[in-house]
């Protein structure tokens, strides 16, 4: 079974998120997985441009995960390459006055990626049925009725020409511990470091209760989840890239026709 096969979960099946390891090597070993990661961000830095130019259809990259997973550290690993002119990176936090006065999905809508770009939510639609769950923003028949919303939102994305690449970062409890301590004994991370964090852990379980049921209700043949290992930084951004790097070249991609007759220029 090839890396990303591994890590695709398929459409239909209910999730157990016990059933994963999130220290899982893949069979990977460390020191090609890291120079397997250095070719793939060129080539997605070549697909990219190739995207840019032909300016028919977008990528949607959605990253959700428990606190410290390493939504932003994914992003910088594996989008460091890329030209920043077609690339957008939106970070979901608690929603705006404004926001709140829209449905659920008016703020994710505005944030899509418009062709010929590659868009990444760091968090996403999905804080809808996770946080608005978790710590009963809203009542159980509201985030209920999200999940079909979600599943509709994503197919009219993808028929409008949007491929849509979803990632759950899978933790450990154990590593969590780890992280959340590094950023109170390192003078540099002490930054990072809210009460909040010790508040999402104490809900562990109801959190994943919450991502098992959104990872199975929501993963679709156009749009499915990828359970990806993340105790181990290098096995978490290489897959991510590879998983990125494929869904482009599926695009079967070409370079648009020039306007002018270019043989025919000279430049004195």
């Amino acid at each position: 079974m090839g890396l990303i096969e591994q890590v695709r979960h398929e459409p239909g099946s209910k999730v157990r998120l016990a059933d994963y390891d999130p220290s899982d090597k893949l069979g990977l070993d460390k020191e090609e997985a890291r120079a397997d990661l250095e070719r793939h961000r060129e080539r997605l830095a070549e697909l990219h441009e190739l995207l840019w130019a032909e300016n028919q259809r977008s990528l949607l990259v959605v990253l959700q995960g428990m606190d410290t997973s390493g939504k932003d550290g994914t992003i910088r690993a594996v989008m460091s390459g890329v030209n920043p002119q077609g690339c957008s990176v939106t970070s979901f936090k608690q929603p705006s006055a404004e926001e709140l006065d829209h449905d659920f999905l008016w703020r994710i809508h505005k944030a899509a990626p418009a062709r010929g770009d590659i868009g990444i939510f760091n968090r996403s639609h999905y804080e809808d049925v996770l946080v608005a769950r978790v710590d009963k923003l809203v009542d159980r028949h509201v985030w209920e009725s999200r999940y079909d919303r979600i599943n509709a939102f994503e197919k009219n994305l993808t028929d409008s020409g949007t491929t849509i690449l979803k990632f759950f970062l899978h933790l450990s409890r154990d590593e969590q511990k780890r992280r959340l301590q590094e950023r109170l004994d390192d003078p540099k991370k002490n930054w990072k470091f809210s009460a909040h964090d010790l508040e999402s852990r104490a809900k562990w379980d109801r959190y994943t209760e919450a991502y098992e049921d959104a990872l199975s209700r929501c993963g679709t043949e156009r749009a499915p989840w990828h359970i990806v290992p993340a105790d181990r930084n290098w096995v978490r951004n290489l897959v991510v890239c590879r998983v990125m790097v494929a869904a482009l070249e599926a695009m079967d991609m070409k370079w648009p026709r020039p306007k002018l007759d270019v043989g025919k220029i000279r430049i004195e």
